[in-house]
């Protein structure tokens, strides 16, 4: 029988076979892993769903498959039916995998609940006005409402063309085509102009990206092209507190994670969220007459780390709750892993990124949306600084501190960098306000 690659997770419907685990002949039990997948998010390792005996290796390296290809033929072992690619003649492959991912959100609360296309599918119907102020929702699935948010498009304006006017990713970008036409306002991301031809010039080499590399680039992009973004920079005197970390270090238990300073920051920055919410938010244009901030109760804070794939962007889930040495230990797991899941970089509501371990005395970094702020930290240094009359050498930490500036004020941007400042230079207050 054939394995097939089971759902990898909301929005994913294509990944790339980075290394096969198993060969010929093998014999494999429940829960083994048996290829290893990279996907525009993560490496993902598929595990066999039943004990077995590989019979055939049906990929290589390098090989695109979607959720249902056979990548491998077993004797013995359950596993699990092929989906049938067309389970209608009617429906498009594009509709199947909207209503597929509709549900799987659905069952995690993922996304609102949607109204319910009529059950004469044959009939079309354009999405009715909305009654009063209120809106009536939309029939759309979770990656056509992703493509409409980033591409600036209301959806009430698009007709839909799927059964009981259900709007498509393809009525989306058929909206945009024909803007010029229409009129309507949209701002789509910009297009890059081509390139010249550089071998004109001299030797060259194509590199093509990778699934993850093309994600960041992507991820960047949008974030730039849709928020305006303003960097705050500011120094915190760090000397008692990296003592202190020294001694907390040393005082813990033989092989227990080290304490770092992007630790004490998750902390700094936990107590400044508090006191700042609306840099604990996120900002939704397309919500009510105005505009919505939909600020966030909870403090999943990511740390961005350097890996030989790329940056990843693991998130610390409710740290707010976290002691120093439960944080130091989830933060070196996730930083020592080099397989996290899609799941585990997802819901981020701040994000704190540390050069320091490299280098430079400040940078701009780029804030994560749809988050609308980011800390940057770099490299600390001994410095001469005058208290109480006196040159006295201090260490001194650079901060960077990137806001959305639709959402945050640049008054209230240095008025937080100002805090963690406060709050990095004073051990006692970081650990009582945090």
């Amino acid at each position: 029988m054939e394995f097939r690659i089971p759902d990898l997770g909301e929005g994913i419907d294509q990944a790339t076979v980075v290394r096969i685990l198993v060969k010929e002949g093998d014999t494999v039990a429940a829960g083994q892993d048996l290829v290893e997948l990279e996907t525009e998010k993560a490496t993902i390792p598929v595990p066999a769903s039943s004990a077995g005996k590989v019979e055939k290796v049906l990929v290589k390296a390098g090989d695109k498959v979607r959720p249902g290809s056979a990548v491998l033929a077993l004797s013995n072992g359950k596993v699990p039916a092929a989906p049938k690619e067309e389970a209608s003649p009617k429906r498009k492959p594009e509709e199947s995998k909207e209503k597929a991912e509709e549900a799987h959100s659905v069952s995690r609360r993922l996304e609102p609940a949607e109204a319910a296309p009529p059950s004469d599918g044959s009939a079309k119907r354009k999405p009715e006005p909305p009654a009063g102020n209120g809106r009536v929702p939309v029939p759309a699935g979770p990656a056509t409402r992703r493509l409409a948010r980033e591409l600036g498009v209301d959806l009430s304006l698009v007709p839909g063309t799927a059964p009981g006017g259900r709007v498509t990713q393809e009525d989306v970008k058929a909206f945009v085509r024909n803007m010029p036409k229409a009129g309507a306002p949209v701002s789509a991301l910009p297009v890059a102009a081509p390139l010249p031809d550089f071998s004109r010039y001299g030797p060259i080499e194509k590199k093509p990206f990778s699934a993850l590399r093309r994600t960041i680039a992507k991820n960047l992009t949008q974030s730039w092209s849709l928020a305006p973004q303003v960097t705050q920079h500011d120094v915190a005197d760090i000397t008692e507190l990296e003592a202190g970390r020294k001694r907390f270090t040393e005082a813990g238990p033989k092989g227990a994670p080290k304490v770092t300073m992007t630790v004490l920051a998750i902390k700094a920055c936990i107590a400044a969220l508090k006191a700042f919410p609306h840099f604990n938010s996120s900002y939704d244009p397309n919500s009510g007459e105005y505009g919505e901030l939909i600020v966030k109760n909870y403090y999943h804070i990511g740390i961005a780390v350097d890996t030989e794939r790329g940056l990843l962007v693991p998130v610390i889930r409710d740290a707010d709750k976290k002691g120093i040495a439960e944080l130091s230990k989830e933060l070196a797991e996730k930083a020592r892993s080099g397989k996290l899941s899609p799941e585990e970089m997802r819901g981020g509501t701040f994000t704190i990124t540390n050069l320091g371990g490299i280098g430079g005395t400040a940078f701009s970094p780029i804030v994560n949306y749809p988050e609308v702020a980011i800390l940057g930290l770099s490299r600390s240094s001994w410095q001469p600084v005058v208290r109480d009359d006196k040159i006295e050498p201090r260490l001194m930490l650079p901060l960077s501190l990137t806001y959305d500036h639709r959402v945050i004020d640049g008054a209230d941007g240095a008025r937080f960098a100002a805090r963690l400042a406060a709050m990095f230079s004073d051990p006692v207050r970081l650990l009582m306000e945090s």
